[in-house]
């Protein structure tokens, strides 16, 4: 799954339990991708590591690729309305596969937000410029403390928030479409990293096994380290919140987010 390069600073550093991987900030809002699906670890990590115009806007060849259609502007009273702030993510993220199973175009109109059920369309409002953009939420993140919802290239620029890099925003949420079996109040798990060692975030994987021998514990590599995800036996908010509200490594932060 997703994040950006440029001016985020994003902060989870020194993880220390059995871990001890140092994590520096950097300029990209850390997002990583969900655990590998079908598509192949080393597969994900060539489109991952293009370079900005090379993730699938436009091939190599030169050959222009026409935009995504944008979201229809939304209609009615918005279920949720919350304001903070916002970031902007592309590569390495352009070519890999989003939580929501779709391919992240940096040209089409999407955004990551940690809960909100995916296919959410959201109006985004740049509180600075005045600027707003209707995306819909694709994946999840941004995984950087204090910040609500991280936009595609296009939505930022299209919001003014690129050359800015992160600024205050409105998000203003809309029912999402329905879907067949979902879980009523959704499906929720933990995550925590990111690791730049691959066995840190193994230590803390196996500490966390034993831990919570009931949960399903799983390590993946994303773009920016590697990531520990938790999935509670009860994957609903209030184990999933539980869960990390008993988490306590220094320095480090257990984000509860929505997976479906």
């Amino acid at each position: 799954m997703i994040r950006a390069r440029l001016v985020y600073a994003a902060g989870l550093t020194a993880l220390a339990l059995a871990a001890t991987g140092c994590h520096k900030k950097t300029t990209q809002a850390y997002h990583p991708p969900p655990p590998p699906t079908t598509t192949s670890a080393s597969s994900a990590r060539g489109k991952g590591n293009s370079p900005l115009g090379s993730g699938g806007d436009t091939a190599a060849s030169g050959t222009a690729k026409s935009l995504p259609s944008p979201p229809p502007d939304p209609h009615g009273k918005p279920i949720l309305t919350e304001v903070g702030m916002a970031s902007w993510y592309g590569p390495p993220y352009a070519g890999r596969k989003g939580a929501d199973g779709t391919v992240y175009d940096q040209n089409a109109m999407t955004a990551a937000h940690l809960t909100l059920p995916l296919g959410t369309t959201v109006r985004v409002t740049n509180l600075t410029t005045n600027q707003s953009a209707i995306v819909r939420i694709t994946d999840r993140g941004p995984f950087v403390h204090g910040r609500i919802i991280d936009l595609s290239l296009a939505a930022a620029k299209a919001t003014g928030l690129y050359r800015m890099g992160v600024a205050k925003v409105r998000v203003e949420a809309y029912a999402a479409p329905a879907r067949p079996n979902a879980v009523p109040g959704g499906r929720w798990c933990v995550q925590i990293g990111a690791f730049p060692n691959e066995e840190d975030a193994i230590q803390l994987k196996n500490h966390l096994i034993r831990k919570y021998s009931t949960a399903k514990v799983i390590e993946f590599a994303g773009p920016t380290g590697h990531w520990v995800r938790i999935n509670p036996q009860q994957p609903d908010k209030a184990h999933a919140t539980e869960v990390a509200e008993g988490i306590h490594v220094p320095d480090a932060e257990p984000y509860v987010i929505r997976t479906d």
